[in-house]
């Protein structure tokens, strides 16, 4: 593992994002974080599986991973080239808030990105994701795209 400067290992930061995750928007907002630690930090996305369409009313349970693995597959290209370096990829559960609770659990983050649609079209928003992540005790930075910077899935 490359370690800075101080000796420290790189920050570790977790994005959450399924329709901006490819938007202007949060690859700018990566592009920052990353010129911050002058590229001494690696980033992860968790692209929670959501259920589409009928699913989200007869069974939100079953879900399609292959379209969260599109937005993944659309998104990490951009997003690694916006950080400098490789970014990781991760299909969620269908509950971000459990998503991220899991990757959580599976790796050391240091800070949270949450991607999200403007506060008119965002359910992230409406349900306080953002207050809600930070109940893990990590520092949480929202990055709210412009309604057009919507990626398809599906399609």
């Amino acid at each position: 593992m490359t370690r800075t400067q101080d000796g420290k290992p790189p920050a570790h930061v977790l994005i959450v994002a399924h329709r901006t995750a490819a938007g202007p928007a949060l690859l700018d907002a990566v592009r920052e974080r990353a010129a911050r630690d002058a590229g001494h930090v690696r980033f992860t996305l968790v692209v929670p599986n959501q259920p589409r369409g009928l699913h989200r009313l007869v069974d939100p349970e079953d879900t399609d991973p292959h379209s969260a693995q599109e937005v993944l597959d659309r998104a990490l290209p951009l997003l690694g080239e916006a950080a400098g370096s490789r970014v990781e990829g991760i299909v969620g559960d269908a509950s971000p808030l459990t998503a991220v609770a899991d990757a959580i659990n599976l790796g050391a983050f240091d800070e949270i990105m949450i991607s999200t649609l403007p506060r008119s079209l965002s359910r992230w928003l409406r349900v306080d994701l953002p207050h809600k992540v930070a109940g893990f005790g990590l520092p949480v930075t929202t990055v709210t795209a412009a309604a057009d910077d919507r990626i398809p899935v599906g399609g």
